[in-house]
This record gives structure tokens, sequence and C-alpha cells, in this order.
């Protein structure tokens, strides 16, 4: 009896190996990817490029997010992916020095973390893929609206809060460009819209009954350009109060073509969420690490890394000429 039960425990324990080793082979990596808002279609369009990654590596995509611009909301959702265990973390930080908290607690777990759009502290992930240089970023902006603006008046900017950390980058680099080349410019207000595009519409109203010698509006958030354009269209001062700012070229179409919006400036934002899953697969699986020059991207080719900044490349400017070319 004692033999018979010896041999039925083995029996049982080589199968319960069986069965474990199938599943851990059909096992897939988790790669969980956190926007700044999931309804924003800014962040829509990099799931685009994220799920397109995630089916070649042959991955597991998770995708969730605050409905707006919510910090708080964030980090229960990062609380959340650590009770899961996922194995890869990738946000857009609403709150730099808020998330970074949640972060450092996913690193200890094992998990492996990189940001991108807007980063969180650096030792609270590995990497940071950046869209552009906030230099970049800003620098196109403010020369954009002084050409259009012959360098002399005033212009508001619409962010998306005041908290963001790449908004306020990019912002500091508007400045210090404004009183480097263009003194004869004056930036008379900065408000923000929470990520909203009605919001960005009724706070550009405001800004230009408060400011009747405003020139231009300069949006630094996604739905901050069509609701500042809506905005001038319905006042009746299109022509004479300019549009232009970081925008999605298919947001923002209608606008450009009516002469409301004058340029948008953005970057591929669907590669910019396909190079952040290739990224945070390759940290997965040790084949890219810390000190890195260079990093291959599937399809997209290889990109420059510079400290620990994954770069995707310099901002674009989408025009009358040029937007119907392109469809995000």
């Amino acid at each position: 009896m004692k033999s018979l039960l010896l041999r039925l425990c083995f029996a049982a324990a080589l199968l319960l190996a069986s069965v474990s080793g199938a599943s851990a082979a059909d096992s897939k990596l988790v790669v969980a990817f956190l926007p700044k808002s999931k309804g924003n279609a800014y962040f829509l369009s990099c799931k685009a490029g994220a799920d397109k990654a995630a089916k070649e590596l042959g991955v597991e995509l998770l995708f969730d997010g605050p409905t707006d611009s919510n910090a708080a909301k964030q980090n229960e959702i990062v609380e959340n992916w650590i009770t899961l265990g996922v194995d890869v973390i990738a946000v857009a930080a609403e709150n730099r020095e808020g998330i970074s908290t949640a972060l450092r607690k996913a690193q200890k777990q094992g998990i492996k973390v990189l940001t991108y759009d807007a980063d969180a502290m650096p030792d609270a992930r590995s990497f940071f893929v950046n869209q552009a240089t906030p230099e970049g970023i800003g620098y196109a902006l403010m020369d954009e609206a002084a050409r259009l603006l012959n360098s002399e008046g005033e212009f508001a900017v619409i962010t998306a809060s005041l908290t963001a950390a790449n908004q306020r980058e990019w912002q500091k680099h508007i400045e210090a460009r404004l009183k480097d080349k263009y003194p004869k410019m004056k930036l008379v207000a900065v408000r923000p819209c929470d990520d909203l595009k009605d919001k960005a519409q009724s706070e550009a109203t405001a800004l230009m009954s408060a400011n009747p010698n405003l020139k231009l509006i300069l949006a630094i958030c996604s739905p901050g350009v069509p609701g500042a354009a809506e905005a001038v269209k319905q006042a009746g001062k299109t022509g004479k109060v300019k549009v232009i700012g970081l925008g999605l070229p298919n947001e923002n179409k209608r606008y450009v073509h009516e002469g409301v919006t004058d340029s948008v400036i953005l970057w591929n934002t669907g590669d910019l969420g396909y190079l952040t899953i290739y990224a945070g697969i390759a940290l997965a699986k040790g084949e890219l690490k810390p000190g890195a020059k260079s990093f291959k991207a599937g399809a997209l080719g290889t990109f420059a890394i510079a400290g620990d900044n994954i770069l995707l490349g310099k901002p674009f400017i989408f025009n009358k000429g040029n937007i119907d070319q392109f469809d995000f």
C-alpha cells in the first residue's frame, strides 16, 4: 500500500510540474501603459502605436488612466498594477513628484518602470522615452509664435495643468526664448485647461476679453489648440487672434484650413507609444541597460539614448501645406 501511495504521489508531482511548465511557457509579459487621461485623443493615438508594438512582440498590454488630469488617480492605478504583478509599467506623469513614490514601490517589487511623454523623478524609473527635448519644443513654439507676429505683440499660453512636468519644462524654455530673442513680445497670461477642450475654449474666451490687445494664443496641450481655435472662431476674431500649439493633426485640420489655426507642432504620437513598449519589453528582458547609447525598436529602427533619455526626434510643424498628409 505504501509503495502504491508513493507511486501515486510521484505521478501527481510529475503532472503538476508538467502543467506548471506549460503554464510558464504560455505566459506573456504584461506591460501596463498609463496616460495622463485615457479619453484624450493624444494618448489614444499613443495607444495605437503601443498596441501595434505589443502585437509584434507577443506581449499583453494593459491601458488605463484617469478620465481627466488627476494625479491621485494615476497613483491608484499604479498601486493596482503593483498588486497584479505586471512586468512593466510605462507612465506619462501628471505630477512628477507625486507619482514617483508609487513607481519606486513598483521597482522594489521587481517591476521595470519607464516614463514617456512626461517624466517622473529619475530614481523612480529606468528610462524616459522623450518625444523631443524640452528646449527643442519650447524654442519651436516660441519661434513659430514670433514668426506669425513679426516678433511683436501680446500673447497668452494655455496649458493642461500647472503641475505637469513636461509642460512646466516647455513653458520654461518658451519664456527663456522670449527673453533672449523677442523683447517686443509680451506673455500676458498662462491659464490651465485641465486637458479639456471645452475648458480651453472658455479660458481662451476669457483671455481675449481680459486682454483686448491679445494677438496670439499658444496652447501647449493637445485639447487646448482646437479649444482655443473654437473660441477665436466664435468671437469673430479669425486672423486677428492667431492660434498655434502642440496638437494632433486630425483635431486641427478643419481650423487650419479655415485659417483660424496657423500651425500645429508635434511629433508622431503613434511612434512614441510604439517606441515606449519596445523599450519597456527590452528592459524587462535585460536587453536594454543603463549606459546604452542607442536602442533598436522594431520597424522604426534605431534611436539615440542621451543619458537615461531615449530620444524620439525633433518636433514637426503641421500647416495648411502638409497637414492632410497625416492621419492621427
